[in-house]
């Protein structure tokens, strides 16, 4: 015989309140209902729950047994609908997120900033990393989502367009004189060049740029965050290789000057990378949802 949730908890109810009338009074059932159950539950356990007194209903032994297990087991139930209701809520829940340093301080950190005010019991994890570094947190279920330079081809993720990006070559003020007219190829690669670390997409699509043109470089500093290239190019160390939106405030102030291109640099665009099947958790899909409107 099947054994139905709501019998054991018609079962608990009659335990608590000693009489047949109370229980169904408190349950919003009819007193039948309750015997009903109760005698499904007897016949299915094969036990004897409740003495019928002349006043009420009194555990018998294995009745006070199973009241215990009911107990703890509707506790648990109540707190997972508890827990349930806190996640659809957004008061509670975890946010786990990756991307890459600059992106995290132009673009994530808005959205961030609407997430914690408006629903300060979520806990952020946000880690930092390169494109291939966070396909794979994905994959592994370290993260639920990653914001990565595209193109990106991986079955086993969806990955959808979330902004167009332009890069560009920035100097400080020693080379002030270079921004005065649009300069080769091959005459940005003459001067000193500094370029993300190996293995980043931005530095990957600089190389690729060059070699379309003929052109091999390497860098004359190789540094881990835009921060340090922006930092070098000011003081004067060479050409940095970065996103014209991340240097937008150092190009207004003059502390920076972009060195034109005179060929075109290709536009690329960043996209927004989950697991392929998989839903996201609903702090998740509230936090892509800020995302997508921001952008």
């Amino acid at each position: 015989m099947r054994l139905h949730l709501e019998w054991y908890r018609i079962f608990l109810h009659t335990a608590q309140a000693g009489n047949l009338t109370k229980a169904a009074q408190e349950l919003h059932i009819t007193q039948p209902s309750v015997s009903y159950a109760i005698k499904q539950l007897e016949d299915g356990l094969g036990v004897k729950l409740f003495d019928r007194l002349s006043k009420g209903v009194a555990l018998t032994p294995e009745g006070a047994d199973l009241l215990k297990f009911v107990e703890q087991s509707l506790s648990l139930l109540d707190a997972g609908e508890r827990k349930m209701a806190s996640l659809r809520d957004r008061a509670s829940g975890e946010l786990r997120i990756a991307s890459s340093g600059p992106m995290i301080k132009h673009l994530l950190l808005p959205s961030l900033d609407r997430i914690r005010d408006e629903t300060p019991g979520i806990e952020i994890r946000l880690y930092q990393g390169k494109t291939a570094q966070i396909a794979a947190w994905l994959r592994e279920n370290r993260i639920d989502i990653g914001l990565v330079h595209l193109p990106m081809g991986d079955p086993g993720l969806d990955v959808r367009p979330l902004a167009a990006i332009q890069d560009c070559f920035v100097a400080g003020p020693r080379y002030r004189h270079l921004a005065d007219r649009p300069l080769s190829a091959a005459e940005l690669a003459a001067l000193p060049l500094l370029l993300l670390s190996g293995g980043s997409s931005t530095r990957q699509f600089a190389e690729r740029w060059f070699a379309a043109h003929g052109l091999a470089v390497d860098a004359a500093f190789e540094l881990n965050s835009t921060d340090m290239l922006v930092e070098f190019a000011r003081r004067g160390y060479g050409a940095a290789f970065v996103t014209r939106a991340f240097v937008r405030r150092q190009l207004q102030d003059g502390e920076l000057f972009e060195l034109r291109a005179a060929e075109a640099i290709p536009e690329r665009r960043i996209g927004l990378a989950t697991r392929r099947g998989m839903s996201l958790p609903v702090i998740g899909q509230h936090f892509v949802a800020l995302l997508m409107e921001q952008m």
